[in-house]
């Protein structure tokens, strides 16, 4: 069977070039996250203060090289059985979550196993055409608020990163938890290549030049290198506050190496049930699962209308294929140890070359196969200079509170909760769960009781426990 038949091709109005341009395009485009994955988990510790991988310190090209080996071959099944011009790789928003919402309070095996519970979960539910139920469960406009409160999420991890905004050691005696640089002015070279890496992608993304945010990350590396040279800034410190915030870019040994795939199969698919207790580990659950599922219907919805490959009914064609995959990939990132695949939108910018059919994704998934070997690059790459990229992202997740209807108070007031309690106390669960409870207050003072969804009282029942959990446990004992 010829490619052209296999991939249909043709009869989708595509070319075999179009699919390779499209393919390349949409690696380009979204290639930063082997960067912003490893940077995003690399530096943080779980609760018994270990990183990713293991070890002492943190592994960065160990978390690219399982990025990128999950992307590539997660990518590759989505056009080989799906046939949709669609890729996948560690979804941001859900890899924060993850390191700072979950890891934060058990091993990085027992936040990996419910990320892996999670795909699993997802997977159950479009197999058995449960995902409707879950669907109409939530409020739209809590799902809009959920993705604009992760992007101010996102947003506010990449001003603290880079020195921006800094955190102020005992707020309680002063009047602001945090302000802009270390002592209310910005200082140090770190910062100024932050800035300047945040004007570079910002002027690149107005002017739509494709992979504006590889290009920013690329550029602005370059010149941190050139200024470590020169300055010899060294890692900040308690006595070198100038320095660079996480790692000091330096040039690697080697820039292909054979890869290290220490973080594959590291999970552990039920310990934290017992770190932190029933009740919590399935709210965890169900937060991965709320973000990611729904993220994925949009996904590929918006991909579909810009590829003209919608159906009558709206939906893309081999929808439920396309929803397996994408549930065995969040499976496959938890158990590799990097945290849960989903759909990027980039891939929009591969199918606005042309790519109409799943080969273009078989393009992309290659090229990040091929990336693997490259992983020691991402050693070099400092935190101000990949960090602008986290607050492009931010915008953009941003763009959505125009869904939200401000006039009708009864879903604007819990959507104002979800969105603002996120980065206000540094945890997307908090978020979340403000917004259903406002959500059903509201619907219960204005005597809507009739409207609230019977999964949203469930869900509701274990977010007041969560919140609660641990003045009903002092009491009870």
């Amino acid at each position: 069977m010829s490619i052209d038949r296999l991939f249909l091709i043709s009869q989708r109005g595509s070319t075999v070039g179009r699919e390779v341009r499209g393919g390349f395009v949409t690696f380009f485009t979204m290639a930063y996250i082997i960067v912003l994955n490893p940077l995003i988990l690399g530096f943080a510790q779980d609760a018994d203060g270990h990183y990713l991988g293991g070890g002492g310190e943190p592994n960065l090209a160990m978390i690219a090289a399982g990025t990128s080996l999950v992307a590539g071959v997660m990518t590759i099944l989505m056009g080989l059985v799906a046939n949709y011009p669609m890729a996948l790789a560690t979804g941001l928003g859900l890899n924060a979550f993850v390191a700072f919402s979950i890891a934060t309070q058990m091993t990085w095996a027992d936040a990996m196993g419910l990320v892996v519970i999670e795909g699993l979960v997802i997977l159950v539910l479009v197999l058995t055409g449960f995902r409707e139920a879950v669907f109409h469960a939530v409020p739209a406009q809590l799902k809009i608020a959920i993705s604009v409160g992760i992007g101010l999420f996102i947003a506010l991890i990449g001003f603290v990163d880079s020195g921006f905004v800094h955190r102020i050691p005992d707020a309680a005696n002063t009047t602001v938890p945090v302000q802009l640089g270390a002592t209310g002015q910005l200082s140090g070279w770190p910062v100024l290549v932050f800035a300047v890496g945040l004007a570079l992608v910002i002027v690149l993304w107005v002017k739509k030049v494709r992979g504006a945010i590889l290009i920013s990350i690329i550029a602005t590396t370059v010149l941190a290198i050139v200024v470590e040279a020169i300055a010899d800034l060294g890692a900040a410190s308690a006595d070198n506050p100038k320095g660079w915030s996480l790692n000091v870019p330096a040039w690697p040994d080697k820039v292909f190496d054979s890869p290290d795939f220490g973080t594959v199969g590291h999970f552990s698919l039920l310990g934290s049930f017992d770190r932190v207790g029933v009740v919590t580990a399935l709210l965890l659950v169900f937060t991965l699962l709320l973000a990611d599922f729904f993220d994925t219907m949009g996904t590929m919805t918006a991909i579909g209308a810009e590829a003209g490959l919608l159906q009558e009914d709206g939906t893309p064609p081999n929808t439920r294929r396309i929803l397996v995959v994408d549930s065995l990939a969040a499976a496959a990132g938890g158990a590799a140890g990097v945290s849960s695949n989903t759909s990027y939108i980039e891939s929009a910018s591969g199918v606005g070359e042309g790519a109409r059919t799943g080969l273009a994704s078989v393009v992309t998934g290659l090229l990040f196969l091929v990336s693997v070997f490259a992983a020691p690059l991402v050693a070099i790459i400092p935190s101000e200079a990949a960090v602008p990229a986290l607050v492009l992202v931010g915008f953009l997740m941003m763009q959505q509170v125009r869904g939200i209807d401000w006039n009708d108070l009864e879903i604007a007031i819990p959507a104002f909760l979800t969105i603002v309690l996120m980065p206000f106390t540094y945890s997307i669960t908090v978020g979340i769960g403000a917004g259903f409870l406002a959500y059903v207050l509201i619907k219960i003072a204005t005597g809507k009781v009739g409207s609230i969804h019977p999964l949203l009282w469930v869900i509701s029942a274990l977010f007041l426990v969560y919140f609660f959990i641990n003045p009903l446990t002092s009491w009870l004992t």
